[in-house]
This record gives C-alpha cells, sequence and structure tokens, in this order.
C-alpha cells in the first residue's frame, strides 16, 4: 500500500534499529543496497536515500513517506505534510542543532560582530543564506561537501553546521556563535497520499509503533509482590508512569504490584524497594509503550 523512504549515511543506523523495536523490521540483501522490505501488509516498497534528498522526493509522490530531519525539510523548502517528530538522532535521544560556529579564539562574540565578507562554509546554503538576509548580515556563502570543520580558518572564517553534543567542534578549535536551528527527525508524507483516508490511516499506525518504541527506550516494567502492612512503604517509593497497578492476591494479605519505572536508577530502585518489604521482584523489558 505505502512506498518508504529511509535516511542513508548517519541516521541509517539508528533508524533500523528503531523500527526493529517497533516490529517492523527492514530486511535488505547487506546494509549497501538501497532496496529493501518490511514484512508489513501497510508497506510494499522500501528505498535508502540521503536525507537531504527525501523531502523533495516525497513531496513531488515519489515515495507516500520517508524519514528526514526538519534541517533538510527547511534547507530544501519541501512542502510536505509532517506525522510528527520522532525524538532520537544519530547517537541520543537529544535534538541535533544547526549551528554557526567560529575559531574559539575569534573577538566575535554575537552574530552582531560578524563582518561584512564574511567567508562561511555549509552544507545548508539556501537556510544560511536566508538566516543571514533575516539578521542583515553580508557574507559569502559556499557549499560545502563534507569535512566542514577542517575548512577553518584556511579556507572560511566560519562554518554552519550540524552538532547534537558540539564536541566535534570543540576538538576542531571551534566555539558556537549562534544556533540557527533546533532539529528533531520528522516522519512526513506526501500531501496526496497524506489526504487519501486509508493511505493516512496506515501511516499513522506506522508512525504510533514508532513512537511507541522510542517511548519505551530508557523505561523498565518492575513486578513485585508485597504484604498488605508493607504495601504503603512500598508504594510510596516506586515511581510509575501514572500509578502503579495493585492487585489483591488469593492470599488475603498480599498484594501484586506493576509499574512502569526509569531503567536510570533501577539499580538503587530494587535493594530500596526490597528493603521496604517487597517480594518476587521482577524487572522486565519494555519494547514499545502505547499511550
Amino acid at each position: 500500500m505505502l512506498s518508504l523512504v529511509l535516511p542513508k549515511g548517519s541516521l541509517e543506523r539508528a533508524t533500523l534499529e528503531l523500527f526493529d523495536a517497533a516490529d517492523l523490521t527492514v530486511r535488505r540483501a547487506s546494509d549497501r543496497d538501497y532496496h529493501a522490505y518490511v514484512d508489513d501488509p501497510r508497506i510494499d516498497r522500501v528505498r535508502f536515500l540521503r536525507p537531504q534528498e527525501i523531502p523533495s522526493y516525497v513531496a513531488e509522490g515519489l515515495f507516500d513517506f520517508g524519514i528526514t530531519g526538519r534541517d533538510w525539510i527547511t534547507e530544501t523548502g519541501a512542502d510536505v505534510a509532517s506525522l510528527g517528530e520522532l525524538t532520537y538522532s544519530k547517537a541520543t535521544s537529544d535534538p541535533v542543532r544547526l549551528v554557526l560556529a567560529v575559531p574559539a579564539s575569534a573577538p566575535w562574540q554575537s552574530i552582531s560582530d560578524l563582518p561584512d565578507g564574511i567567508r562561511i562554509s555549509t552544507e545548508f546554503p539556501s537556510l544560511t543564506r536566508r538566516f543571514l538576509a533575516d539578521n542583515g548580515i553580508k557574507a559569502v556563502v559556499t557549499p560545502s561537501y563534507g569535512a566542514t570543520e577542517a575548512k577553518v580558518p584556511d579556507i572560511v572564517d566560519a562554518i554552519v553546521d550540524l552538532t547534537e553534543t558540539g564536541s566535534s567542534l570543540r576538538r576542531n578549535g571551534l566555539r558556537i556563535l549562534h544556533t540557527l536551528l533546533t532539529s528533531y527527525t520528522e516522519l512526513i508524507a506526501n500531501h496526496e497520499a497524506f489526504d487519501d483516508p486509508a493511505k493516512r490511516a496506515a501511516m499513522e499506525d506506522v508512525a504510533l509503533l514508532l513512537r511507541g518504541a522510542i517511548r519505551a527506550r530508557g523505561n523498565v516494567l518492575l513486578k513485585l509482590n508485597v504484604s498488605a502492612a508493607e504495601l504503603a512503604a512500598v508504594a510510596d517509593i516506586l515511581p510509575a508512569m501514572t500509578s502503579p497497578t495493585i492487585t489483591s492476591l488469593a492470599r488475603g494479605d498480599m498484594n501484586a504490584v506493576e509499574a512502569v519505572v526509569p531503567k536510570r536508577g533501577v539499580n538503587t530502585l530494587i535493594p530500596a524497594l526490597r528493603a521496604a518489604g517487597a517480594r518476587d521482584i521482577l524487572e522486565i523489558p519494555i519494547s514499545k509503550i502505547i499511550e
């Protein structure tokens, strides 16, 4: 029913892991293959392309929907429908930032300090030129085709580039002067496909599974038994997404308790629950959480 395009390159591994967690495993002959398939009746064609190409191809109707970054949607100006953000990136769940970076030793402290004629290299020339024009900055913008950070200071004075943590910029002697855009990965759709009720329902099903897999990350299910006398003490220290599920057991003075809790900190939580009276504690991985 649907044709899907996924990002090749830096987002590829994280995207494949997400689809696998959502029970939408992408299968292909090798990791160099641009053609793939998903064993799901809603998806009949899958291709891998560079993320900067995806917005335009989806807008043109070559694919029904796909995954790319808000940065590339803005750069290309593609007219696409959005099925929402998917809060993951190459290495973390944080968004990436498109930033203007300058040498750490440069005297400029804000974009208003930038001199006329400053040379800027970027993989986002259209977005950068619009930003500079909006702020009255006269600059020479040259497209970059990789290794953008290496061009400072011998070739250009500054760069506009993506960063997730900023560590690579710092290693290259650069500091961030301004953030142009904060970008999450996004699920986008062709307008005509989005307006088709059957296709839209299928795309929203896929989006639901992907968001459920993202929401499950970093959480586990704790199950435990506790006596009625110690229930309040256990419940007080047990975090949960809403509130714990408590069920009376056949043995009248015992209760079964279930709660979804953050994985981070469970190493100290379990001993605390045990000390408060919890017994038979189980920690269970979660693949999806659907609200």
